[in-house]
């Protein structure tokens, strides 16, 4: 069996933003010479998360605009946690909604997607360094 183990690294200047990390993963699959196996994906930070779907702008501002209504940044004074110091608790409950990581099999080499299905690193309390961890295991 092989197994790869490899952090992606993020510095996204602004406090949201969502990345596509699908290509650096496919990169880290050929490097790893797994054919058929299973590739995690998980956000090392609990105010960013890492999910599954369509590379579509107007599918980022919807989920700007749903998150946003579900978990409104300000007033930050509304959190418990933000009691603490921290002006992040809103971070902490979108991180919730999106997830913390993805798991996708791998089969002949190539992640195995469904149509339009894309790898995302979204961030919600950005502006500092952050990672993902990508663990790669198979034969």
């Amino acid at each position: 069996m092989k197994v790869l183990t490899e952090y992606l690294s993020f510095n996204i200047p602004k406090r949201r933003d969502y990345v596509n990390i699908t290509r650096p993963v496919e990169e880290l699959i050929r490097k790893s010479l797994v054919k058929e196996g299973f590739c995690l994906v998980n956000a090392m930070h609990i105010t960013a998360s890492v999910y599954i779907n369509d590379d579509e702008s107007g599918l980022f501002m919807d989920y700007d605009d749903w998150l946003e209504r579900l978990a409104p940044h300000e007033p930050v004074s509304r959190y418990r946690h933000n009691r603490t110091g921290e002006d992040n608790a809103d971070a902490h409950l979108k991180r919730q909604i999106m997830g913390r990581e993805v798991v996708v099999a791998i089969t002949k080499g190539k992640l195995d997607f469904g149509p339009w299905e894309q790898i995302f690193y979204a961030e919600f309390d950005g502006r500092r360094a952050k990672r993902v961890l990508v663990k790669i295991i198979g034969e």
